[in-house]
């Protein structure tokens, strides 16, 4: 039975972590070759050691940083030519704390790292990427609703179905499918350590509240989102862009 990716190019931020790794494991079995980026140089060689096999690269870099993000898809080009899924992950929590109070620094870093660099990695991608590919923004439940205390992360999740939406657009003419995935809360460190800090906000264990109201009655696994990574990516959503596909065990239903 032919693999889903094979032969494919495959550029992933954020690849280092969790639902990044998921994600490229999965897609790499699938015969993807698969570029993997993020900031830390051992986190990402740690990660290539986890995927094994050829057909893996690593890359560090800054995603809010244009030339940094240019080399990225150089590299990747030389090395396997051009690009068929870009898979924009990166991403960074910032604060809990109420709009009057929160830190204007952390309000502009939250959103470069999700909005610019979602926006510099397609920018410097497109012109590189094969007619008939995909690109894949991972946003969050938070990027249809509202939650109070958490303004820079939800702003940055909904602004990057904005950004999805244009590139849908754009890119349609070269048959280039464009789409957001929104994991609800992810059975991982990153929302382990978001749920730390609104248990304070909530005067209760956040976890075990979040599993309370998903209507699934639990968290999603990195390797679920990766599952849903993989259909936009591959063939089987030839006839997908635009969408947003929720994968929140019906906590937005």
């Amino acid at each position: 039975m032919a693999k889903q990716m094979h032969g494919k190019v495959c550029v992933i931020t954020g690849g280092a972590g969790s639902i990044g790794l998921a994600a490229a494991k999965l897609l790499h079995a699938e015969g993807a070759k698969v570029m993997i980026v993020d900031l830390s140089e051992a986190s990402l060689k740690k990660a290539v050691a986890d995927i094994g096999g050829d057909n893996v690269m690593w890359s560090a870099a800054d995603i809010t940083k244009s030339d940094q993000v240019r080399q990225c898809v150089a590299r990747t080009v030389d090395r396997w030519g051009k690009i068929d899924v870009l898979f924009s992950n990166a991403g960074n929590f910032g604060v809990v704390a109420p709009i009057t109070e929160y830190p204007e620094e952390v309000f502009d870093s939250v959103l470069a790292v999700h909005v610019k660099g979602a926006f510099l990695a397609a920018k410097h991608a497109l012109p590189h990427m094969n007619n008939g590919g995909s690109i894949i923004i991972t946003s969050s439940i938070v990027g249809v609703k509202g939650d109070p205390g958490v303004c820079a992360y939800i702003t940055a999740k909904h602004a990057q179905v904005g950004l999805m939406r244009v590139l849908a657009k754009e890119a349609a003419a070269r048959n280039i499918r464009v789409n957001t995935i929104h994991p609800g809360p992810v059975d991982n460190e990153f929302q382990l350590n978001v749920e730390k800090n609104l248990s304070g906000v909530l005067g209760r264990n956040a976890t075990a509240f979040f599993n309370e109201i998903i209507p699934l009655r639990r968290h999603v696994r990195a390797e679920e989102v990766a599952r849903s990574v993989l259909y936009l990516a591959s063939d089987a959503s030839s006839f997908t862009t635009g969408s947003l596909l929720m994968v929140d065990g019906g906590l937005s239903a």
